[in-house]
């Protein structure tokens, strides 16, 4: 008997989400208990202190202005002009590295990664990123025929693990003739850890030593989706001026995504940005990325590029913008920073967290960890090698206790 139409490649595909199942229990608890009485860390996505999912005012008002035609129509498949040059500007303020550079319209900053992957590594390689990462990497390079392969974030001392990535690295090298390196930073997704400057000299100076010999290429993509809640805008993006002047076979993409910096999740507008110091790389990056999209999603988001572009060209309107934007990365470093100083309070050994809209919490168990929370109606996601807690969902004043509660339930979980 015939049990599948799927073919080969497809069969078994099953998506488990433990994120999405995280927050369809902590909303049954609500529903049961009371929104009130619950704390649902696992949305990644603002939450006001009432709960509700908050858009900068600025970005709605534009949004809502625009006319019908400009909502309505097909968009290039490259993306509308004026929202990739604002996009380019954007993604590197006043630390724009020398080199050439080209941007292309993605759905959301996950069809930035999409498109990275497909065109950046080959069929059956190995993708490199850190043991703590956003689960849609694997999903990702699964679905693109790739595998996902880790190093240790942090060494004993919590720092930047360069001794991990380097012999990654160098073990991957000796197999492949290429390597697609994803770093998430600053803000990462799921810790809050940010790469320091040193860090990236460490991580260039790794790569450049294996393009020596000129039969090696790597290509790093750095997924910036949350550097607009990494600090003020300028000081979160020195580390990109380091990526001027690199030798012509490291190639280096930024994962823009308006998902968190304008608050248009459900919109999938994004953007890659590539840079190289060939010309003739860079306009491969355009046509190559180009096809990608249109075999994929065709074109995006016309109202949610527009409105990034009237936002832009608009001197009032930005700093507008800018400044309620602010005022939410603030609201969010206050309630990372009431976790963390009650962490330290109480012996919880929290990994360290710089900014963003995560931190985590090491644990042998993290199914088990987030299960015991439940008695206390707290709502909290399993990754493989700990807890994840979305501080950008909850208000200040359900944040304080967090830290104690979470250290009982590792301590009963894990018998101590």
């Amino acid at each position: 008997m015939i049990n599948s139409m799927a073919a080969t490649h497809s069969q078994g595909k099953v998506l488990k989400d433990v994120i999405f199942g995280a927050s369809a229990a902590a909303n049954a608890a609500a529903q049961k208990y009371g929104a009130d009485k619950v704390t649902n860390g696992t949305i990644g996505a603002i939450m006001d202190d009432e709960g509700k999912l908050l858009c900068i005012p600025t970005v709605e008002k534009v949004l809502r202005s625009l006319p019908m035609n400009e909502i309505a129509a097909y968009a290039p498949i490259a993306g509308l002009p004026a929202y990739l040059e604002a996009v380019k500007n954007l993604t590197f303020a006043d630390n724009k590295p020398d080199g050439y550079l080209e941007a292309v319209a993605t759905a959301g900053g996950t069809g930035a990664i999409h498109n990275t992957i497909w065109n950046y590594s080959e069929i059956g390689d190995s993708v490199l990123t850190s043991d703590w990462y956003w689960g849609t990497y694997n999903v990702l390079c699964n679905e693109a025929g790739r595998k996902l392969e880790t190093y240790e974030l942090f060494d004993e001392n919590m720092n930047y693990n360069i001794d991990s990535f380097t012999d990654k690295v160098n073990s991957l090298l000796a197999d492949q003739d290429s390597l697609l390196i994803i770093i998430n930073t600053p803000a990462h997704n799921p810790t809050g850890y940010s790469l320091s400057e040193e860090d990236w000299d460490k991580v260039l100076d790794v790569c450049k030593e294996h393009v020596k010999g000129g039969d090696k290429k790597i290509t790093l993509l750095v997924d910036i989706a949350y550097i607009d809640y990494a600090g003020e805008k300028n000081e979160s993006r020195k580390f990109m001026r380091k990526f001027a002047n690199l030798p012509d076979n490291i190639f280096t993409i930024f994962a823009f995504s308006m998902s968190k910096g304008y608050t248009l999740y459900g919109q999938r507008t994004g953007a890659m940005v590539g840079l190289s110091s060939n010309k003739e790389i860079a306009t491969e990056f355009l046509n190559v990325c180009k096809y990608t999209s249109r075999a994929t999603w065709s074109n995006i988001n016309r109202g949610a590029m527009a409105t990034l572009a009237t936002i832009d060209k608009d001197k009032t309107l930005l700093a507008q913008f800018e400044a309620e934007r602010d005022a939410i990365y603030q609201t969010i470093k206050e309630r990372g920073a009431i976790f963390m100083n009650e962490a330290a309070q109480c012996g919880l050994k929290a990994l360290p967290y710089k900014a963003g809209f995560f931190l985590s919490i090491p644990s042998t168990d993290p199914a088990a960890v987030c299960e015991k929370l439940h008695d206390d109606l707290i709502f909290a996601v399993p990754l493989k090698r700990g807890v994840r807690i979305a501080v950008c969902s909850i208000s200040a004043e359900k944040m304080h206790g967090i830290a104690q509660k979470t250290l009982n339930a590792l301590n009963f979980v894990e018998g101590k």
